[in-house]
């Protein structure tokens, strides 16, 4: 029996070539396109100002292509870790944060990742599969949440700029007005940033760009991250210059402080040296920490010393609000069990 394809995920021009290969009507493409992004439907046989003919060709050959979370976890704070399957034995987390009148969903693009950052637990799966664009968005439309959702990072399992293609097709229908219609201000995408992928991304489209950076000093940041090997973060600076992030569109720089690692002033000063005379801001965060990793969180005390001394020297820093951490709150935990139970490790 040959296997259905799923509509989720195609964008309109893929969907009117459908509409083209099984002889119906180009406006049907839009129809699918509102059915599908719009309406959430969850079978071809919702569609129904198709004509019944219409829906029994696409349902020989496609399907809508929705699946619900498989697992979910969830945390005194509200935070809720779902757990979506993927192929026969591959899983990724998408992690819904709901903070006062904000809903974020933090999404995956890969299933593990070939980064292999020192303090991530994703990197220690090592990389098994790009996500395709259905199985990035089912994340969002299959959430039992999905309608109180205000923002989307690209900031789960995985490096958005390693599956750039599909990652940028669900960037479209997000923001398309035939798909979600989403401004591009409630996106941000997070990477520890390519070379081959970062400048086609600032040209691509106009959502929010976060970089992972947690350490400036580039022989350091090398041990911290391998990625630095192949694109330094001061070669990714000077990229970042050549671009206008002044106005609508927000670039932002991920710092986690490490104790006795990256927490004094020292690298503070580093900071400010990097960043001079860039518009952006510093996202400070606190550590989570992760099986067999000699990496610690610092107190409270030292994240507000730290914000302060590069506040008070012109660069706009936040401290990130730590969530979730009674359920696998590290990336790549949840889905880490699921896989080893599947294995019986």
């Amino acid at each position: 029996m040959t296997q259905k394809q799923p509509l989720l995920g195609l964008t309109l021009s893929e969907l009117q070539a459908i509409t083209k290969q099984l002889s119906m009507p180009l406006f049907t493409a839009k129809q699918m396109a509102s059915w599908l992004y719009d309406k959430k439907v969850k079978t071809i046989d919702e569609m129904t100002n198709l004509s019944l003919k219409h829906r029994t060709l696409l349902n020989e050959l496609y399907e809508v292509g929705a699946t619900a979370p498989m697992h979910a976890m969830s945390s005194v704070d509200g935070t809720i870790k779902y757990l979506y399957q993927v192929g026969e034995n591959s899983f990724v987390e998408a992690v819904y944060i709901p903070d006062g009148e904000r809903a974020t969903l933090c999404v995956s693009s890969q299933v593990g990742c070939k980064m292999n950052c020192k303090f991530c637990m994703t990197g220690k799966q090592g990389f098994t599969t790009n996500l395709s664009a259905n199985q990035i968005l089912n994340q969002i439309i299959s959430l039992p949440e999905c309608d109180k959702l205000t923002n989307v990072v690209m900031m789960g399992m995985g490096e958005p700029l390693d599956n750039l293609d599909e990652v940028l097709k669900a960037l479209e229908i997000l923001t398309a007005p035939y798909g979600f219609a989403w401004s591009p201000k409630r996106i941000t995408l997070s990477t520890v940033g390519l070379k081959k992928g970062l400048k086609r991304f600032i040209e691509s489209c106009d959502c929010h760009l976060a970089i992972s950076l947690h350490s400036p000093v580039p022989e350091q940041r090398r041990d911290l991250m391998p990625a630095e090997k192949a694109y330094s973060i001061t070669e990714m600076v000077d990229l970042l210059r050549n671009y206008d992030f002044s106005k609508q569109r927000r670039l932002s720089f991920e710092y986690i402080v490490f104790k006795g690692v990256n927490d004094s002033m020292l690298y503070a000063k580093e900071l400010l040296k990097l960043l001079r005379g860039l518009d952006c801001r510093v996202n400070l965060i606190r550590f989570h920490a992760i099986p067999n990793v000699d990496l610690e969180g610092v107190d409270m005390d030292s994240m507000v010393k730290f914000r302060d001394y590069l506040t008070s020297h012109g660069l706009f820093t936040t401290i990130r609000a730590s969530r979730g951490e009674d359920i696998f709150a590290a990336c790549g935990m949840l889905s880490t069990a699921k896989q080893n139970e599947k294995n019986n490790i």
